[in-house]
């Protein structure tokens, strides 16, 4: 949707700038306190940026460009962080986190490739977590089982946020649904896939879409996924039905890691068996790291659902196209 399409929505901010921020605060001590109780999570410092011959780099899509720089005497590029995706793994290793057990922290990435939109940005602000697991725990069942969890933390924030802000009503259901990407696709074979997405959001209320990377019946993925770190069979997104824009908002990408098999056949299917070599790619095959399990929230994503707000500029600091900047400015909706 575009900056001429959000000028026509029936919105007004319901908030000032000011009381937005302190309702924003408000929501992520609620919520991140409650995730970590919940997953047994501890909060650590973690990088902004990596060097780019360590691997650790979360690839996105496999098309995104990092942000990248020089550092005097370090024989390598630096590059900014797309994701934690793969640090996490390592992390929760060098740390000896218990199974069980595991990490979050706040994730500032720039992802200059971004096409901005009310949703998009180039910053990007998530909690990142990862937790130690078995290799029994490496399953459908353990994924959904962590996912209720997280839903249920989305859930109760949204309660207690009420109670403090009595015109933001909870619209979460009780339950989240689990459809695969497959499913999803029987189901509604004449739309693509960001349609299938928004009209199973709308049904259900909030959806685990899981499966996500692999090749459908149709020949080609619901969408892209690197293909080093989740095993795309164990892997998914956290969907919720968005009134304002009658649509499906993502808040979370998570997933089950690759293992050793599922690292060789991911990578050979996008053909990027080069990537065999790194460090990191090279610490799974050896089993130097622990089976995992993680993801990324989106704070802003979450920020901004559960204040009804219209662009994702209302609860960020990033840049905007100017002219978008002031049409919205006149609309009352200022971005930040």
């Amino acid at each position: 949707m575009s900056c001429k399409d959000i000028l026509t929505l029936d919105y007004q901010p319901t908030l000032s700038v000011f009381e937005t921020q302190r309702a924003i605060k408000f929501i992520k001590d609620d919520f991140q306190h409650r995730l970590a109780e919940k997953l047994k999570l501890l909060r650590v410092s973690a990088p902004i940026f990596v060097r780019k011959d360590s691997g650790l780099n979360d690839g996105l899509n496999g098309t995104e460009r990092p942000v990248s720089f020089n550092v005097e005497n370090v024989q390598s590029d630096i590059e900014i962080v797309h994701s934690l995706a793969k640090w996490k793994r390592f992390a929760l290793s060098k740390y000896g986190f218990e199974i069980g057990h595991g990490l979050y922290t706040d994730m500032n990435a720039i992802r200059k490739d971004e096409k901005l939109d009310f949703i998009h940005s180039v910053y990007v602000d998530q909690w990142d977590w990862e937790k130690a697991i078995t290799r029994e725990d490496r399953s459908l069942s353990y994924l959904k089982k962590t996912v209720r969890q997280i839903y249920s933390c989305l859930r109760h924030c949204e309660k207690a946020l009420s109670l403090r802000y009595p015109m933001f009503q909870p619209i979460l259901p009780r339950n989240i649904e689990f459809i695969s990407t497959e499913e999803l696709l029987q189901r509604y074979p004449l739309l693509n896939a960001k349609e299938r997405e928004n009209a199973i959001a709308k049904e259900y209320g909030a959806v685990f879409l899981y499966q996500i990377g692999g090749a459908l019946s149709s020949g080609v993925p619901h969408d892209s996924r690197a293909a080093d770190y989740d095993d795309w069979s164990l892997n998914g997104d956290i969907l919720v039905y968005y009134p304002l824009y009658d649509m499906a908002l993502e808040l979370s990408s998570m997933g089950i890691r690759v293992d050793a098999d599922s690292l060789r056949k991911q990578l050979k299917t996008k053909g990027e068996e080069d990537k065999l070599s790194n460090a990191y790619c090279q610490a799974i095959l050896r089993d130097e790291l622990p089976p995992s399990i993680g993801g990324g929230i989106g704070q802003s994503r979450i920020c901004m659902f559960l204040l009804r707000k219209a662009h994702i500029g209302e609860v960020q600091v990033s840049v905007w196209p100017e002219e978008d900047a002031k049409k919205l400015m006149k609309r009352g909706i200022r971005l930040l």
